[in-house]
């Protein structure tokens, strides 16, 4: 479901902390809707240091599930919300583990493929 609708996304890297625009590009999304979607969806809270946000990897799938059932599986904001909700932790980090393993093999595959080209 999720893995289908964001091939149009690129690779989400492997980093600690991710600030706003990173996530925005990463997600195609404004940073507005990013600020806004932090004041509808409780499972949304990026770290705060001062004024600055910042998303952690588990952020950044949470961002992109929001997308797609806003996007593409046609909720709203309540529906996603009470969507969000019904999934269990078991769910959201077997689809996080899913994600961050099928960025790790695209980016081995590029590294594999720019070797090639070197040899």
């Amino acid at each position: 479901m999720l893995e289908q609708n964001l091939s149009d996304l690129p690779p989400i890297p492997d980093k600690i902390y991710f600030t706003i625009g990173e996530v925005s590009d990463l997600c195609k999304l404004k940073s507005y809707v990013l600020r806004y979607w932090e004041q509808e969806f409780p499972q949304l809270k990026p770290n705060r240091r001062g004024n600055r946000r910042y998303y952690q990897y588990k952020d950044v799938v949470m961002v992109r599930q929001i997308r797609d059932l806003l996007y593409n599986q046609g909720f709203t904001i309540d529906g996603a919300r009470v969507q969000l909700s019904k999934s269990d932790n078991t769910h959201n980090a077997m689809s996080s583990t899913k994600e961050f393993i099928k960025n790790a093999l695209n980016s081995l595959e590029q590294i594999l493929a720019e070797l090639k080209t070197e040899s």
